[in-house]
């Protein structure tokens, strides 16, 4: 019998954020989890942890699988033109 890997893959959108709790063979990847997951995540990145993973990335039990937006703006940037406001 083969194990299984409880994960959650997860989009956090502006107004709110869905998960889904799923069950996967062990030796699972990230892309089969977000497959699986039903989730829309074209244009979007992997990530475990809040890092930036590859999609074979192979999954733990008890993983949380991050589908990740792309920055509105560069953080560093950002804290650059704050500070140039501020004097």
């Amino acid at each position: 019998m083969r194990a299984e890997l409880r994960v959650e893959v997860v989009l956090a959108l502006a107004a709110r954020q869905e998960i889904v709790r799923l069950r996967l063979a062990e030796g699972a990847t990230a892309a089969d989890a977000v497959r699986a997951s039903g989730l829309p995540a074209t244009g979007l990145a992997i990530g475990i942890g809040g890092k930036r993973v590859a999609a074979g990335k192979v999954l733990q039990d008890g993983d949380r699988v991050e589908l990740l937006r792309p920055l509105a703006a560069d953080p560093n940037e950002a804290r650059r033109r704050r500070a140039r406001r501020r004097g």
